[in-house]
């Protein structure tokens, strides 16, 4: 049975460094399978997954959440993920089903799958507008891509390893991964050590399935710096996706497009099915139903039109009594010497 998913935080001693951790096998793989991604659709939406987790992490209150999307010219698509502080976190993917050959190394070929694009992230912090920074790619392999939005959107030096393993059975066997931040205080020796131990890492994905505990990883990340557990929070695939949720994207439709559409299915006497785009989860609709949503939106144009209505006639009204009032100093007479 797999272990449950969690991420670590920590810090060095000194507190010049900031480390996440964290083992994400089993949300991972329920996005891959929630959305029947393929090999290497399954591990760019795992990667992104957990990137998401340590945003996530990073947010003040439970109600904020982070949007991160990838928009790439490669034949995958575009890749979005939602997170929240909780330690949940959903995705999307474009063509799930989309394969290509491993690359000359033997690993699966995300970056040509991704392309050349952007990345972008949006914080929702719950008042205002949303904070929204974008970067260029650097790789579409995901985890540079992360590191050097931290660089210039941040101003944040960040060192990120994402990690996918995608079994034999095209299920996710493995996935992980770190987040590194090493703070303007820290010193030289320090810094070279930890730039020492990222060019002697195994991967992400390969330690996850070694066995390596998230401690047991920061150590082999964090060797000769020392450094301690700070907490540990859960972590899980859930969608807040619901049926009023889905009804409320029914309804911003708009009047004739959701029309047309409960005709259509009066006419089948067949209900609406509408899919959440993050988990699959299926909705339906009956035609009744619809027939109340539309009568609502007819009732909302109603009263949008008579409130119209309401104000010209007070405008015109407002300009016959300027007029008047206009006309009544015209004739008054005027004084003469």
């Amino acid at each position: 049975m797999t272990k449950p998913d969690y991420c670590l935080r920590g810090v060095s001693e000194d507190g010049s460094v900031k480390i996440w951790l964290a083992a994400t096998t089993n949300l991972c793989e329920e996005g891959r399978r929630r959305h029947d991604a393929w090999s290497v659709a399954g591990a760019a939406l795992g990667r992104l997954l957990t990137a998401g987790v340590f945003f996530g992490q990073n947010l003040k209150n439970e109600q904020d959440s982070v949007t991160l999307r990838i928009n790439g010219d490669g034949p995958l698509g575009a890749l979005t993920v939602v997170a929240a502080a909780d330690g949940t976190v959903r995705g999307t993917v474009g063509a799930p089903h989309l394969e290509l050959p491993c690359r000359a190394d033997g690993h699966l070929a995300v970056g040509d799958a991704v392309g050349k694009g952007t990345l972008t992230v949006i914080k929702d912090m719950g008042f205002g507008e949303p904070y929204s920074g974008t970067v260029e790619l650097l790789s579409g392999e995901i985890g540079d891509d992360i590191a050097e939005y931290f660089v210039e959107s941040e101003q944040t030096p960040a060192a990120v390893g994402l990690g996918v393993q995608i079994a034999p059975d095209g299920t996710v066997g493995a996935a992980g991964g770190f987040m590194l931040q090493v703070l303007p205080h820290a010193d030289e020796m320090t810094v070279k050590q930890l730039e020492l131990n990222l060019a002697n890492l195994p991967s992400v994905s390969q330690m996850v399935a070694d066995g390596l505990t998230l401690p047991e990883m920061g150590n082999e990340i964090m060797l000769g710096v020392p450094w301690r557990e700070l907490s540990r929070t859960p972590l899980s695939y859930r969608c807040t996706c619901s049926r009023e949720r889905l009804r409320g994207a029914l309804i911003s439709m708009g009047y004739k497009e959701l029309k047309a559409l409960y005709d259509e299915k009066q006419a089948e006497d067949a209900p609406a099915e509408v899919v959440c785009r993050f988990c699959g989860e299926k909705y339906q609709f009956t035609p009744a139903e619809l027939k109340q949503m539309v009568d609502e939106l007819d009732r909302e144009r109603f009263r949008r039109f008579a409130d119209s209505l309401k104000n010209q006639m007070s405008a015109a009204l407002e300009q016959q009594d300027v007029a008047a009032e206009q006309a009544a100093r015209s004739a008054e007479p005027t004084d003469k010497a």
